[in-house]
C-alpha cells in the first residue's frame, strides 16, 4: 500500500476535520471522549441521537458503495475518517456493530432484499445491531457453538445462550450464530440469522464487569423467532460469512482503535511530565516502547488492509495477539504513572468502584487478550496455518 497521501485525501481530510469539529464544539461537545470501551454505559441516548445526525448528513456508511446509500469511500478515505474522528474527541458509535459488521457482511454476502431491507437502517441509525457469536462453552473456539434453529414453516425457532454480548440491551437486532444441522461436522450446519430482539423469546441479563459497568450482556433464546428470509448466505453455509464479519471487524475502523491508544498514551505521557515520572531514564524508555509499538501496529493494519480477500486468516491473528497485548500493556503503564495513587479512589459520585479514566482502563484492558480471539487461540492459529506446527493436543 502507497502510505503518501493523494492532493483527493488531503482534501477530504480537510472536509472531515472541519465536519468533525464543529459537531464536537458545537451540539455534541458534552459526548467528546465519552462512551469507549469501559463507558459505553455513558450517554446512550444522546449517542443514538449522533449516530442519526452522522447519517443525515452523509457520515454513516461511507464504505458503502453508492448504490446501497454511501460514499463508497476508497480504504485510505475510510482510515482518514476514522482518525479524524477520535482526534476531534468522538464518543464510541452506537452503531458501530451494524455499520462495521452487519453493513459490509449483507453487502458481500447478503441478498438484494436484504441488504434493501437492512442497510437504509443501519445508515440512518434507526436500527442498532449486536453480534450473537460466543457462548458460554464456545468463546475462542466459536465451532463449538450449541444455540440452535429449529425450522418451523416459514420462520426459525432459535434456542439457546449466548454471552459477551456488547450493546444487547440497546440494539433492535441480533445477528446469530445457531446450529441448523447437528449432524455435520462442527465448522459446517451453522447458519447466520438476522434476529429482531423485542420480541418475548429473548431476554437479555447485564453482566457486572471489573469496572463496575455493564456494556456486556447475557442474552437467553427461548422460542424467538425470525424469517428464514433472514439467513445470510447458504442454510448451514453460516461459517464463511461469520469469518467475513470477522476479517470486517478488523478493517479500516481499527484505525480508529488506534487513534484512541494514541490519545491514551498522550494522557499518560502528560501525567508522567507532571508528576515527575517522565524524568526516570527506565520508565522514559516504557513510554518510547509505547510510542514504537503504535506505530508498527498503525503499519502492519494499512499492510493487512492491503489484502482484497475476505478470510480471516493469520495475518488477522497477528493483528488481534499484537494490539491485545499492547493495549493491556498500556493499562499497566496508565497505572504504574499514577504509582501508590492507582490505587485510591477519586470519589465519582455514583460510581461504584470509584474510578478515574486510567484506573478504568487498567481494569477493562485485561480483558482485551480475552475477547474476541484469546492470545493463547491467536498463537495457536498463527502456529498451525502459517508455521505448520503439530496441531494443539485435544483433550480426552
Amino acid at each position: 500500500m502507497d502510505l503518501r497521501p493523494t492532493p483527493e485525501d488531503e482534501a477530504f481530510r480537510a472536509e472531515v476535520r472541519t465536519y468533525v469539529t464543529d459537531l464536537f464544539e458545537g451540539e455534541f461537545l458534552h459526548l467528546k471522549g465519552a462512551g469507549g470501551p469501559g463507558s459505553e454505559h455513558e450517554h446512550v441516548e444522546d449517542r443514538i441521537a449522533l449516530e442519526r445526525r452522522l447519517g443525515g448528513d452523509g457520515w454513516a456508511g461511507l464504505a458503502f458503495p453508492v448504490e446501497h446509500g454511501g460514499r463508497g469511500a476508497t480504504v485510505m478515505q475510510q482510515v482518514i475518517w476514522f482518525e479524524e474522528y477520535v482526534r476531534a474527541g468522538g464518543p464510541g458509535r452506537a452503531g458501530i456493530v451494524g455499520e462495521g459488521l452487519v453493513g459490509p457482511t449483507l453487502i458481500h454476502f447478503g441478498t438484494p432484499e436484504q441488504q434493501q431491507r437492512f442497510l437504509p437502517g443501519i445508515i440512518k441509525g434507526t436500527e442498532l445491531w449486536c453480534q450473537g457469536y460466543s457462548e458460554p462453552e464456545a468463546g475462542s473456539d466459536l465451532a463449538n457453538l450449541k444455540t440452535k434453529a429449529v425450522r418451523d414453516g416459514d420462520d426459525w425457532v432459535i434456542t439457546g445462550q449466548k454471552v459477551w454480548t456488547s450493546l444487547a440491551h440497546t440494539s433492535d437486532w441480533v445477528f446469530v450464530l445457531c446450529r441448523t444441522n447437528a449432524d455435520a461436522p462442527r465448522h459446517r450446519g451453522i447458519s447466520y440469522l438476522l434476529c429482531p430482539m423485542d420480541q418475548p423469546g429473548i431476554e437479555v441479563r447485564p453482566i457486572e464487569q471489573l469496572t463496575g459497568t455493564s456494556e456486556f450482556n447475557e442474552v437467553f433464546f427461548d422460542g424467538a423467532r425470525t424469517p428464514v428470509s433472514n439467513t445470510v448466505g447458504e442454510v448451514d453455509g453460516g461459517w464463511r460469512v461469520a469469518m467475513g464479519t470477522l476479517a470486517f471487524e478488523r478493517g479500516a475502523s481499527t484505525f480508529g482503535q488506534q487513534m484512541a491508544f494514541e490519545r491514551e498514551l498522550q494522557r499518560i505521557t502528560d501525567h508522567a511530565r507532571k508528576n515527575g515520572k517522565a524524568k526516570d531514564l527506565v520508565f522514559r524508555q516504557r513510554l518510547a516502547d509505547a510510542w514504537i509499538r503504535l506505530r508498527i501496529l498503525r503499519f502492519n493494519a494499512l499492510r493487512t488492509l492491503a489484502r482484497s480477500d475476505l478470510e480471516a486468516g493469520p495475518e488477522m491473528a497477528v493483528s488481534k495477539l499484537y494490539w491485545a497485548s499492547f493495549h493491556r500493556d498500556l493499562g499497566e503503564l496508565a497505572v504504574d504513572t499514577l504509582g501508590a495513587d492507582a490505587t485510591i479512589g477519586v470519589g465519582l459520585a455514583g460510581d461504584p468502584y470509584d474510578l478515574d479514566v486510567d484506573q478504568r482502563e487498567f481494569l477493562f484492558t485485561r480483558s482485551d487478550t480475552i475477547y474476541g480471539g484469546s492470545n493463547q487461540i491467536q498463537r495457536n492459529v498463527i502456529g498451525e496455518r502459517t508455521l505448520g506446527l503439530p496441531a494443539e493436543p485435544k483433550a480426552v
